[in-house]
C-alpha cells in the first residue's frame, strides 16, 4: 500500500487481513462472515507509542472489544508514528504506521504487537471459534528493501501458487530446547503495485488460527543498504479474501499424537490425515534434547487419498535412558519435499518425579507471583514460564542460581487462567493459577 507522505519518501505497505471461519483450511475460499471493524482506538494504558502502551478499538463486531498492545521493537530506532492511520488505506482496518530512524546501511526492524479479544462488556478474554489473518501487498521499493511480516502460534498458512513471498520459521528457546513458534513471511525487494491490490495475489499470504483470545504479530523491515524508505504502513483489516489458485498442500495432518505405554516400554505414535496428494511415506523422528532428531521409523503412505487414513508406529524406548523424549512427524512427498508436524513430548516417570512440586502463592494474583520449588532445584539453573490459556507463553525468565523462591511481576498479564510451569535439569513442575 503506498501513501501520500512527502516525495523524499515513497511508503510502500504491507496489509494484513483478518477474518473469522470456523473451518481449518489449506485455501482461503469466500467467506460470509462479517466484518471487523476498528476504528477510533483509544489509548488506555501507558505512553502513546511506547512499550506497554494499550489502545482499545470498541465494538470491532456485536460481542468484542480489541485491545491491542505494543509488545516491543528491535531498537530505540524503531517508532510508532500512528497506531491507526485513517487517511489512506481502508478506514475499517488498523493501520499503524512504523518508522525505522537508524542510519546504517544493512538493516532489519520490526515492531511487536499483541491483539486481545475481549467480551465488549465485561473486558474478559473472550475466544474468537477460528479466524485468518492475511497479508496483502507484502513487496518492496524496487531497490534495496523489503516488507516482512510475522505471525505466531498460527495454525498453517496458504501462499499463492505462484507467490513472490519467502517463509522461514521463528525459533524460541524454551525450556533449554529450540522450538518452532511462528512463521516470517518476507516479501520480495520487487515494488508490485502503487497500491492496494487485493488481485495481486502473488504478494499475499494467509494464516489460520483454530481459535484464540489473543494473538502476537510484528511488522517490520529489510534493507541491504542506506534508504530513506523506513517510513512503513501496515494494516490489519478482517474481511475476507478469495485466491484464485490457492496451494494445496501434499497433506492434510488432522492429528499427530504420542503415548508412552509404561508396561511395555513402549511409545505409541499414531497420526491421521484427512487428504494426501502425491505422498510417498512418513517418517517419525526422535530426539533426546528438541534439538537433534534422528529416524525413528518409517511408515509408508497411501499416495494419494480423500478420506480420513489413520496411521501408527510403535518404538521400543527400553534401552534409551533419557528422561525426556521428543517426537515429530515428516511427511515426504514423491518429488523428496518435506513437511513437518508439530513435536509431541514423552515424559519418563518415576516416583521420585511424580513427587516433584511448586507452590504457587498467591493465588489468584494481581501483582506479584511467588514460585517456591523443590530444595533440590534450589542453587541450580531453572526457567520460569506462564502459558496463557490458549496455549502461548505469556512471562518467561530465567536464572542460573535459583532461589528457594523467585517472584515474577504479573501486573501487565491479561486476567484469566495461566499455567506456571518450572524446569530443572530435565524435571518440570506446573501449576494452574488464576490472575485477577
Amino acid at each position: 500500500m503506498k501513501t501520500t507522505l512527502p516525495s523524499f519518501v515513497k511508503t510502500a505497505m504491507a496489509v494484513a487481513l483478518f477474518f473469522v471461519t470456523a473451518l481449518l483450511s489449506s485455501s482461503v475460499s469466500a467467506q460470509t462472515n462479517p466484518e471487523l471493524v476498528f476504528k477510533n482506538p483509544i489509548r488506555i494504558s501507558g505512553t502513546n507509542g511506547a512499550d506497554g502502551a494499550i489502545y482499545q478499538f470498541s465494538a470491532i463486531n456485536s460481542t468484542h472489544n480489541a485491545l491491542v498492545k505494543i509488545v516491543g521493537r528491535s531498537s530505540a530506532s524503531v517508532r510508532m508514528n500512528d497506531i491507526d492511520l485513517s487517511s489512506s488505506g481502508y478506514n475499517n482496518a488498523f493501520q499503524p504506521r512504523v518508522e525505522y530512524t537508524g542510519n546504517s546501511g544493512g538493516a532489519s526492524w520490526w515492531m511487536e504487537f499483541e491483539i486481545s479479544f475481549v467480551n465488549s462488556t465485561t473486558q474478559a478474554l473472550q475466544v474468537i471459534p477460528g479466524f485468518k489473518a492475511t497479508i496483502i501487498d507484502n513487496d518492496g521499493d524496487n531497490s534495496t528493501l523489503n516488507e516482512w511480516v510475522s505471525f505466531y502460534s498460527l495454525n498453517s498458512y496458504t501462499l499463492e501458487n505462484n507467490t513472490a513471498i519467502t517463509v522461514s520459521d521463528i525459533t524460541e528457546n524454551i525450556a533449554g530446547n529450540t522450538v518452532v513458534v511462528g512463521k516470517k513471511f518476507d516479501g520480495s525487494s520487487t515494488l508490485y503495485s502503487t497500491g492496494v491490490d487485493t488481485l495481486e495475489t502473488t504478494i499475499m499470504t494467509t494464516v489460520t488460527y483454530t481459535s484464540a483470545n489473543m494473538i502476537r504479530l510484528r511488522v517490520g523491515g529489510t534493507r541491504t543498504s542506506s534508504s530513506s524508505m523506513g517510513n512503513r504502513i501496515y494494516s490489519i483489516w478482517f474481511k475476507s479474501f478469495e485466491y484464485t489458485t490457492p496451494v494445496t498442500l501434499p497433506v492434510k495432518l488432522t492429528a499427530f499424537n504420542a503415548v508412552l505405554n509404561n508396561n511395555s516400554n513402549k511409545v505409541d505414535i499414531t497420526w491421521s490425515t484427512a487428504s494426501e496428494i502425491n505422498v510417498s511415506h512418513f517418517v517419525v523422528e526422535k530426539s533426546t534434547d528438541g534439538i537433534n532428531y534422528s529416524d525413528a521409523g518409517i511408515v509408508f503412505a497411501y499416495g494419494t487419498a480423500t478420506e480420513k487414513a489413520d496411521y501408527k508406529l510403535s518404538d521400543n524406548i527400553a534401552n534409551d535412558q533419557a528422561k525426556i523424549i521428543y517426537y515429530r512427524l515428516r511427511s515426504v512427498d514423491i518429488d523428496g519435499k518435506g513437511q513437518l508436524s508439530a513435536t509431541r513430548i514423552i515424559r519418563r516417570n518415576n516416583q521420585e518425579e511424580n513427587k516433584i512440586t511448586i507452590l504457587t502463592y498467591p493465588n489468584p494474583v494481581s501483582n506479584e507471583l511467588r514460585i517456591t520449588v523443590p530444595s533440590n532445584w534450589q542453587n541450580k539453573k531453572a526457567v520460569y514460564e506462564l502459558f496463557n490459556s490458549n496455549g502461548q507463553i505469556a512471562k518467561r525468565s530465567e536464572t542460573s542460581n535459583s532461589s528457594q523462591t523467585e517472584t515474577i511481576n504479573v501486573t501487565n498479564l491479561a486476567p484469566g487462567f495461566y499455567i506456571v510451569r518450572v524446569s530443572c535439569e530435565g524435571q518440570i513442575a506446573q501449576q494452574k493459577i488464576v490472575k485477577h
